[in-house]
């Protein structure tokens, strides 16, 4: 990964699945949305698979087991294993046990993706503060969660247990929009406490390690569409990241980045793995990607010539990091966005 702040996308004569031996797949907004694959991801995936190179799946939600998330993606025509697959449930089972002794019983407020998990790490799974835990383990549960699961760990954590968390993802994508996910629920037992967890998931170091510990990749590349976890969990763990543009992040979003936030590469979608990605060269007072260079004016960005969206989109990026340094660029990129399509 480059050193200092990152103030331009990066180029790369190889294509991306020649150039990295293991890509860590995000999986909503990235592989799939919903419960239909993203277009262009299956195939996408197959080819840079064929062409050696290791496909791990990385997903913040713990709900679901490794074995569910597998038979899912198979389902939709993207071959998996459990071993493919690396959870926040997981991280964060990992980080329990090597804080307790092997053994120990652990409340949990979640589903059944950290139930498996911990007993994965060798501890025991409970249900009440009567039961002695020796941790909290907080995970997304789902909607039919019950509140007296809250209750009970908020029981566990004021009489001084150890609390810990998955991930604090405040919301979660589900087939009728965007509901609240894990972190909302960890709200909720902070609120009641006044406690705060140690959280593992992306993009907090403890799922980079996780992730790294279960591939064994030497050269991984991050590919996600959220700027505030894959992209942020790459930049914590020191690796490269390629941002498609299929989830959630927007060409304003991508343009106002923090340094932490600045993908290594850009792309539309996974397709983007099977390709090389076309330099960003200074040019004169601006930056230049194939027909179009960019530049920062007065009050907005300036984008100049033609060809395809996502060079001017990579240009813009440039004019936009640079002028930001290492803070967030408050120059209007609305108009060269629109003239992109973006």
């Amino acid at each position: 990964m480059s050193q200092g702040v990152r103030t331009r996308p990066e180029g790369s004569e190889r294509a991306l699945c020649e150039a990295y031996d293991t890509a860590l797949l995000d999986l909503d907004g990235v592989v799939y949305a919903g419960g239909h694959a993203i277009a262009y991801a299956v195939d996408s995936l197959a080819t840079a698979r064929d062409g050696g190179m290791q496909l791990a799946y990385v997903t913040n939600n713990a709900l679901r087991t490794p074995d569910a998330v597998a038979a899912h993606l198979t389902e939709l025509g993207i071959p998996a294993g459990a071993a493919d697959v690396i959870t926040s449930a997981q991280a964060v089972a990992r980080l329990i046990a090597e804080q307790v002794p092997a053994g120990s019983r652990v409340l949990v407020i979640g589903g059944d993706g950290l139930r498996v998990a911990l007993r994965e790490r060798g501890l025991v799974p409970v249900e009440s503060a009567d039961d002695e835990p020796v941790a909290v383990a907080q995970g997304y549960g789902g909607p039919e969660l019950a509140w007296g699961r809250f209750a009970e760990g908020c029981y566990a954590i004021a009489g001084g247990v150890p609390w810990f968390a998955s991930n604090t993802d405040l919301t979660i994508p589900s087939a009728r929009g965007i509901a609240p996910g894990n972190g909302a629920a960890v709200e909720v037992v902070r609120i009641a406490t006044g406690a705060e967890p140690r959280v593992a998931g992306k993009p907090l170091p403890p799922m980079h390690r996780e992730t790294i510990l279960r591939t064994g990749a030497r050269r991984p590349l991050v590919v996600g569409d959220r700027l505030d976890t894959d992209i942020e969990g790459a930049f914590n763990g020191e690796v490269d990241s390629l941002l498609v543009l299929t989830g959630v992040t927007d060409g304003a979003q991508l343009l106002a980045a923090p340094p932490k936030h600045r993908p290594t590469y850009v792309d539309a979608d996974l397709r983007g793995l099977l390709t090389g990605q076309p330099e960003v060269a200074v040019s004169g007072d601006g930056f230049r990607c194939g027909g179009w260079t960019a530049r920062a004016g007065g009050e907005r960005l300036e984008l100049d010539g033609e060809g395809a969206a996502l060079d001017g989109l990579r240009a813009l990026c440039a004019a936009a990091w640079k002028v930001a340094g290492e803070g967030a660029c408050g120059l209007d990129g609305g108009k060269a966005l629109a003239r992109l399509g973006l």
